[in-house]
C-alpha cells in the first residue's frame, strides 16, 4: 500500500494544474483497475483543511462537502476513519476552526478527556479546556 501526501489531495480536489491533477486522477484510475488501496494518514487530512482554507479560501460547507466525497471513494483508506466522521459531524453543528476541531476528535479517540489550549475560542468546544495563566 501507498501513501497520499498533502498535495496529491489537494491537486486531486482543486485541479489548480493540470499536469499534476491528471497524474493524481492516472494513479487513481489504477489503483482502481488494479484493486489497490491508498493510505490517507490523519495528517494529511489536517493539512488538506489548511490548506484549502487558508491557501484557495474554500468555503468551509464545500471543504466539508469534498471530504465526504473522498471518504466515499473506495481506492482511499483513511487513517482513524471514525475520527473523521466525528470530526465532520461536528463540523457541520458547529463553527469551531475545522483544524481545531480535527484534533480534538483525535484526541479523544486517543482517550483523552480534553485538549488544553490558550485559545479561548476553541475552549468553546466541549472536548477543549482553556488553560489561563495567573495575572
Amino acid at each position: 500500500m501507498k501513501a497520499l501526501d498533502t498535495n496529491i489531495l489537494v491537486r486531486f480536489l482543486v485541479q489548480d494544474d493540470a499536469q499534476q491533477a491528471e497524474a493524481v486522477y492516472q494513479v487513481f484510475k489504477n489503483a482502481e483497475k488494479n484493486q489497490e488501496v491508498l493510505f490517507v494518514p490523519l495528517l494529511v487530512v489536517l493539512e488538506t483543511l489548511w490548506v484549502l482554507e487558508s491557501v484557495y479560501e474554500i468555503s468551509r460547507k464545500e471543504i466539508l462537502d469534498a471530504l465526504d466525497g473522498l471518504l466515499l471513494m473506495p481506492i482511499l483508506k483513511f487513517q482513524t476513519i471514525e475520527v473523521i466522521f466525528g470530526f465532520i459531524d461536528s463540523a457541520r453543528q458547529t463553527a469551531n476552526d475545522l483544524s481545531d476541531l480535527l484534533i480534538a476528535h483525535a484526541a479523544k479517540d486517543s482517550g483523552c478527556r480534553s485538549v488544553l489550549t490558550f485559545d479561548k475560542k476553541a475552549s468553546k468546544f466541549p472536548l477543549f479546556e482553556l488553560l489561563t495563566t495567573k495575572r
